[in-house]
């Protein structure tokens, strides 16, 4: 499946800009480790963007993302991509059990409360986010508070990587398309 096959997939099902953006920011962060991990861009950056698509229509669990599922591979989306959306869930019971799996898991929270952050520092500015900012909201449970907390601490363990360096690595990420998802560079 091509980026192009997965927008169009997408902004057939998600109308909505927030989660859009979301979207693009996960898949950016799954691009990004794919060249980090030398694995697939596309297939990394397609479940990024494809692993919240039936949000809007299925908002609860369990119904999100398993109905998600099963119009993924009736669409022809490879099996290891609906796992790994399978798998970003806990609730689902799906292991993770890929590299592809556990990246998609590490990026979902981690990308959404990084844009979250930027979100709010003066003139919404990404460039100069440092990990220690970052850490400091995770901890102002007000902030952000639909972000899960556990599953960002839990997604940089599994994924095997510092969370400052993971936090480092999703912000030098999204500062690269910080335009297209609300977010100024400096």
């Amino acid at each position: 499946m091509t980026r192009d096959d997965g927008w169009a997939l997408l902004t057939e099902f998600t109308k909505g800009d927030s989660l859009r953006k979301h979207a693009r920011a996960v898949e950016t962060s799954m691009r990004a480790y794919a060249a980090h991990y030398d694995e697939d861009p596309e297939a990394w950056g397609v479940a990024g963007m494809l692993h919240d698509f039936d949000y809007e229509m299925h908002p609860r669990a369990p119904h999100h993302p398993l109905k998600g599922a099963e119009i993924l591979l009736s669409r022809g989306v490879p099996g290891e991509i609906v796992h790994a959306i399978l798998a970003h869930a806990d609730y689902g019971g799906m292991p993770r059990v890929s590299r592809l799996d556990r990246a998609l898991y590490a990026c979902d929270e981690l990308s959404g409360f990084v844009h979250a952050v930027a979100l709010v520092r003066p003139g919404r500015v990404i460039t100069g986010l440092e990990p220690p900012s970052v850490r400091k909201k995770l901890k102002d449970k007000a902030f952000a508070r639909t972000v899960n907390r556990d599953d960002v601490y839990r997604g940089a363990s599994e994924l095997g990587v510092d969370l400052d360096e993971h936090i480092a690595f999703v912000v030098s990420a999204l500062t690269e398309v910080a335009p297209e998802i609300g977010l100024n560079r400096g």
